[in-house]
């Protein structure tokens, strides 16, 4: 098939790979335009992007999806389908209806659970032992289209939603690349999704990954695991500043006023809950690299007693 391919970050990468690997023909990208990242934050190219230019696939970057110019850009292309992942916005119907056999998209979830735009942060969240990508057929709605692919995946006990992100673009390349394959043969069949079971996962932003310390140590530690890597759990630490938080282990045992610091070594720094408390493996202190937590105590980074949460001093 001719696709055209649509995906900003490196969730996307396995798809796009898998595509040209099995004999599809991928005549254009699209991806969001260059924005300011990291510390320096200069302006940076998509990993999309960065893939297209090195594999010689034409690149569209518009600012909006849309609009008379655009479509007649993707027109000119003459794709047989789009498969979309994580692009990051929202299509109209007449951009989806563009090629002949219309739009496809991998999503990180088991639809029509967890709809939207955090599946995988949200799996961790709420405390879901499975996950799971669906190929389905994009329509106006959000996330509300005929699945085409289901494939279910655990989610380990200690997994981080970097974590389970990586092994879930893996899962949905092979699902597409096994969806377009029943397409191209007439063996596909589209089921639609039961709207009444239908849950949401929003974006996460920096707020959305605040620590609630007064939180269960069981809950903290899910929040902490769903955050990670991006943007990363947080939380105050009086006048240093924000430092984020990884790799948590629930200690019931122990417990004390939630935020305080009870115990430090080299095994982590164990904090409060409302109740019992989370051993912190790593941690990134404001800026500064993602470190053993054990690091952070040597330095001097943080002490038993300390208290974390609260106002934010800036």
């Amino acid at each position: 098939m001719k696709v055209l391919f649509w995906g900003t970050p490196a969730f996307a990468l396995p798809a796009l790979r898998s595509l040209s690997e099995e004999g599809h023909v991928v005549v254009g990208v699209v991806t969001q335009p260059d924005r300011p990242a990291g510390r320096g934050r200069e302006v940076a190219m998509s990993p999309i992007k960065q893939e297209a230019l090195e594999s010689g696939i034409p690149v569209l970057q518009p600012e909006k999806a849309r609009g008379d110019e655009f479509l007649a850009q993707i027109r000119a292309l003459d794709a047989d389908i789009s498969v979309v992942v994580a692009y990051g916005q929202i299509l109209k119907p007449e951009v989806l209806a563009v090629p002949r056999l219309g739009s496809v998209n991998i999503h990180a979830s088991l639809l029509p659970e967890l709809r939207g735009a955090a599946p995988i942060q949200w799996a961790i969240v709420r405390g879901h032992a499975t996950s799971g990508v669906t190929i389905m057929r994009m329509e106006a709605g959000l996330d509300s289209g005929p699945m085409l692919l289901r494939v279910e995946e655990p989610i380990e006990p200690e997994e981080s939603a970097g974590e389970l992100g990586g092994r879930l673009a893996e899962v949905g390349a092979e699902a597409l690349v096994e969806a377009l394959a029943l397409m191209e043969n007439g063996g596909i069949q589209e089921t639609p999704q039961d709207h009444e079971r239908a849950t949401y996962a929003p974006k996460v932003d920096r707020e959305t990954a605040r620590i609630d310390w007064s939180l269960p140590a069981d809950e903290v530690a899910l929040w902490i695991r769903g955050m990670d890597d991006v943007p990363g759990a947080w939380t105050p630490h009086g006048a240093r500043g924000p430092v984020k938080l990884f790799r948590p282990k629930v200690v019931n045992e122990m417990g004390g006023v939630p935020g305080e610091v009870i115990e430090t070594g080299a095994e982590g720094v164990l904090i409060a809950c409302g109740m019992g408390a989370v051993r912190v493996r790593e941690v990134q202190p404001p800026g500064k690299r993602r470190m053993p937590a054990g690091d952070w105590v040597r330095g001097r980074g943080v002490a038993v007693g300390d208290r974390l949460g609260g106002e934010q001093q800036v």
